[in-house]
């Protein structure tokens, strides 16, 4: 009885038979044995090096969240209130200066396309109408999310999570 049993793969695996393979392929290579064992030397090198240049690395550890309050705890509702409106003031004020900048760079490759010669009002024209179609194909498919959604709820005795997209996007 062997101290290893072996099983799967390695049942057919007998170490002495590969032995014996190895000097009777060893024999027939005849004068042309050490070239084919230098080729074969120098083809695992070769792969070995260019694994050797290859870098992988470990997923990275999740960061560590450092908690900062920045806000006073005893803030009144009031207050809290009022920086709310501070802040959507303020973000509205940056979104109508991102629109505006917007606007002025689509005005200067208007006129320059206008200077190359192209039709920029027809080009604008098509965009409007891809965009429009994109939008409301993205709705669409958002409608019908929720609607499956909707049925499987319905089908589990659930109620539904929410009502179907609008027809048409908001102006």
């Amino acid at each position: 009885m062997s101290l290893f049993k072996r099983s799967g793969m390695w049942a057919d695996v007998s170490p002495t038979g590969m032995i014996a393979d190895f000097r009777e392929v060893w024999r027939q290579a005849g004068g042309n044995r050490w070239r084919f064992a230098a080729v074969a030397a120098v083809c695992t090198f070769g792969v070995f090096y260019v694994m050797m240049g290859q870098e992988a690395s470990a997923p990275h550890h999740p960061p560590k969240v450092t908690y900062i309050t920045v806000f006073p705890a005893h803030r009144t509702d009031a207050e809290i209130e009022a920086s709310n409106i501070a802040n959507q003031k303020r973000k509205e004020a940056l979104a109508l200066d991102r629109a505006r900048r917007d606007a002025d760079v689509r005005n200067l490759y208007k006129e320059l396309g206008r200077w190359s010669g192209m039709d920029v009002d027809k080009i604008a024209r098509e965009a409007d109408a891809q965009n429009a179609a994109e939008k409301k194909a993205e709705l669409e498919a958002i409608r019908k999310r929720r609607q499956e959604a909707n049925a499987e709820l319905a089908a589990e005795g659930k109620p539904t999570a929410a009502p179907a997209a609008p027809a048409s996007p908001p102006q």
